[in-house]
């Protein structure tokens, strides 16, 4: 129910509209991936997994995102909806699948937040002082706070949040690009480590890979590094000509993230070698991050730059984490898939206020949680983290085919970008998901065991799992009813879009009751 007069005044599910363009929009899809801290984070145990063949893993790895983000794409062209897999798995295959591709997208962002603010803490005292970077406890302080802090902007506005993101973007890039350049100079000079080697076209070599299992986990890994960039679709119904922008934002943000990430790893292996002893990359003692393992040595009294890049990269990721997490909650309270309240929005900031606040606690409570049971827990979790994303975006892949298939054939372009593509994508993210489940369940994958099996398997489908329950639990309420019948959302039904481009007044459950 609204508030303001007529229904027509506040069109859509009350957000503020028109507030992004294209490079606000590409910026928030790109923080969103933190990409500093996802190589930091990622790129030691690709080169553990798959040795030199960590460059072409990435680019593989980039080939389902690719292939996706154009089923995002078509999709939010006919369904600029924030809602995004929600929705539109809904509106494709009904409720059930649609529920848990939003589920999905929310145990993603949970999982990823609590990583985080645990990284974003860490550096943070990494700047101060390394002793007290050591204290679980105060780390674990420092990240609740990072969270509160990123919840507190998400709640204030996109522009507020998109201004913060274009600085902290901007500081992530810079270290980047000296990373490049000094990993580069110092390999012309001859000033490189004794570790030291010269790239080859073998880097590239798709059949060069030695081991199946190995190829699986780094292309999972190499996921994980691309996941975030969909942010820009969540933010849809915030942005200036909302059928189209996002799309490009989407394909825009994955293929700047593929240059950086093959530039990145291609430089630190050719700097630090593949070695397993002293910086080379196939250490394992160096696996957990790479630029504090070179930052010494490449960096020398500069080497806090790089401290400040990963901090900055996962606080960023934070606050970009949230907004399509809410957003995607207040789609589905919008659509009686939730609770009425998570479809509150501010009446003067018009965001998901419920929605944001619940996403920031939510966070909180697993983050501290996981920490006091076990911070090796905590890692298996962020390890898990792929099975969540491969899941809801082949769900995407899978609604776009379904979602167009009276009009697949009506042109060549549709052929392409709604079938051919979407359909890959689906299939290949179907395929890493299966083959990484078996490899996780394994007791020797990751660094716990629970009921005789991997612990990252329990964590990566126990999470899925929960959503069945919680579904299920739901669809029992009267207001959830309708949504589980189909009557609120289906292939027909005109969904809860904007109109304008225009702040609309308030609207304090997000469109239909």
């Amino acid at each position: 129910m609204s508030q303001s007069t007529p229904t027509e005044t506040a069109p859509g599910k009350g957000l503020a509209t028109g507030t992004l363009g294209l490079v606000g929009s590409t910026v928030i899809g790109l923080a969103s991936t933190a990409p500093v801290y996802s190589l930091a984070a990622t790129l030691g145990f690709v080169v553990l997994a798959v040795g030199a063949q960590a460059p072409i893993a990435f680019i593989l790895a980039f080939v389902p995102m690719l292939l996706v983000a154009f089923a995002y794409r078509e999709l939010n062209r006919d369904v600029p909806d924030c809602g995004t897999t929600f929705t539109w798995a809904t509106k494709a295959f009904g409720p059930w699948v649609g529920w848990m591709g939003g589920w999905g997208v929310a145990v993603a962002g949970m999982v990823v937040l609590a990583n985080l603010a645990q990284i974003g803490g860490k550096y943070f005292w990494l700047l101060i002082n390394e002793d007290i970077a050591q204290n679980t406890v105060v780390v674990t302080a420092t990240g609740v706070v990072f969270i509160a802090l990123m919840t507190f902007i998400s709640y204030r506005g996109t522009e507020i949040g998109e201004k913060l993101q274009n600085v902290l973007l901007g500081i992530q890039y810079l270290a980047l690009a000296v990373f490049v350049i000094a990993a580069v100079v110092s390999i012309a000079t001859g000033t490189a480590p004794e570790e030291a080697t010269t790239p080859t076209l073998d880097w590239f070599n798709p059949f060069a890979f030695e081991s199946a299992s190995g190829f699986v986990q780094a292309i999972l890994l190499a996921l994980f590094i691309y996941w975030g960039w969909d942010t820009c679709l969540a933010l849809n119904e915030e942005t200036k000509d909302p059928e189209r922008t996002p799309g490009r934002a989407a394909i825009l943000s994955t293929v700047i993230l593929l240059v950086t990430y093959v530039g990145v790893t291609v430089a630190a292996m050719a700097y630090a070698g593949l070695g397993d002893t002293g910086l080379g990359l196939g250490n394992e003692g160096n696996a957990d991050d790479v630029f504090f393992a070179l930052k010494d040595v490449l960096f020398g009294p500069w080497a806090w730059l790089l401290v400040i890049a990963v901090m900055v990269s996962a606080v960023s990721s934070t606050q970009t984490t949230i907004l399509p997490t809410a957003r995607g909650t207040l789609a589905m309270a919008a659509y009686r898939a939730l609770p009425k309240r998570f479809g509150m929005v501010h009446p003067k900031y018009l965001t998901p206020a419920f929605s944001t606040i619940v996403m920031g606690i939510v966070a909180t409570v697993f983050y501290v949680g996981m920490t006091i049971i076990s911070e090796d827990f905590l890692q298996d979790t962020i390890l898990s983290l792929g099975l969540a994303i491969a899941f809801y975006y082949a769900i995407t892949g899978f609604a776009c085919v379904w979602y167009f298939r009276r009009s697949l054939f009506d042109s060549a372009r549709n052929v392409v970008f709604r079938l051919v593509f979407p359909l890959a994508g689906a299939l290949m993210l179907t395929a890493a998901f299966v083959f990484s489940a078996i490899d996780m369940a394994s007791p020797e994958y990751g660094y716990t065991v629970l009921f005789g099996i991997g612990g990252v398997f329990v964590v990566g489908i126990g999470s899925l799992a929960l959503g069945v329950v919680l579904m299920v639990v739901w669809s029992f309420f009267p207001r959830a009813k309708p949504f589980f019948r189909g009557e609120t959302l289906n292939e027909s039904t005109a969904v809860l879009v904007p109109e304008e481009v225009t702040p609309p007044r308030r609207s304090v459950d997000g469109g239909r009751a």
